[in-house]
């Protein structure tokens, strides 16, 4: 009896911490279908009075939406397609093959997981700007292109591949590129999924490197684009509001399509090993 009360009492704390965190998420959609007067008045309410689309449709004509988020989902998918299969080739050369310096080389990969990113900002600005990186998308891609954690994960789910699958089918003939490609990555769909989340979320929601590397316009990425929205005396909520609901969907359908393979896959890494 005892139990079931701690139990029921914890799942209501839950359900209030779930409220309380959705809640800010629900005002904001809600609020991308009124008015900046609506928004701006003293009495809110939670529903909108007047009922209208104007936040939307007036995106790609004040805005230019559809650029800032082509170039989003452009850099993001490029980065995140690269740290999968760079991860997975790593992780499968330091599980299942000896040479020495192995373990030396996994852990410098490991220490690299233990540096803010904060620390090394300015050497690394300074470095793509004499490299004459400044306002490409190269400057995006190559500092997240190797990605330790990613090499991490992928270590610890091929580890856990028996050797003697591997010895079976270079027996029967298949080269290392063959194995590599046929039977070790169908076989790590769950943490590749899981890296592929992560990385994706990390692209696409970073606002300070791209803030710092790009210049024109039309190659700027929408976590920055957002910030136009702010203006001199006065800020477009309304806009803001209705940009930040559409940058979130990709978000969504990403984690839905991936979320079963994604907890398994993060429950792998943490065990294997």
């Amino acid at each position: 009896m005892k139990k079931r009360i701690l139990k029921s009492i914890l799942n209501i704390v839950l359900l209030l911490v779930g409220l309380i965190t959705v809640f800010p998420f629900i005002w904001m959609i809600l609020s991308s279908f009124k008015s900046n007067e609506e928004i701006s008045a003293l009495n809110q309410t939670l529903l909108p009075q007047n009922f209208t689309l104007e936040n939307y449709t007036s995106l790609q004509s004040n805005f230019n939406f559809l650029r800032y988020f082509g170039n989003s989902v452009l850099v993001a998918v490029i980065v995140t397609v690269l740290v999968v299969y760079i991860s997975c080739i790593c992780g499968f050369v330091l599980s299942k093959y000896e040479f020495k310096g192995k373990n030396i080389l996994f852990g410098f990969v490991m220490m690299t997981m233990m540096i803010p990113w904060s620390v090394t900002i300015i050497s690394r600005y300074t470095m793509f700007m004499e490299a004459g990186l400044q306002d490409t998308y190269l400057s995006l891609i190559i500092p997240v292109m190797v990605s330790g954690f990613g090499i991490f994960m992928m270590k610890q789910d091929i580890t856990a591949l028996p050797d003697e699958l591997l010895e079976a089918a270079r027996i029967d003939g298949a080269n290392e590129f063959k194995i590599f490609h046929q039977i070790v990555l169908p076989m790590c769909k769950n943490s590749i999924s899981a890296i592929a989340i992560f990385q994706f979320l990390w692209v696409w929601e970073d606002y300070l490197w791209p803030y710092l590397m790009i210049d024109s316009e039309e190659k700027q990425l929408l976590a920055v684009g957002l910030t136009m929205f702010n203006g001199r005396y006065a800020t477009d909520y309304g806009g803001l509001f209705a940009a930040t609901v559409i940058s979130i969907v990709p978000v969504l359908v990403v984690y839905t399509i991936f979320q079963k393979r994604f907890v398994e896959g993060v429950a792998a890494g943490a065990v294997k090993g």
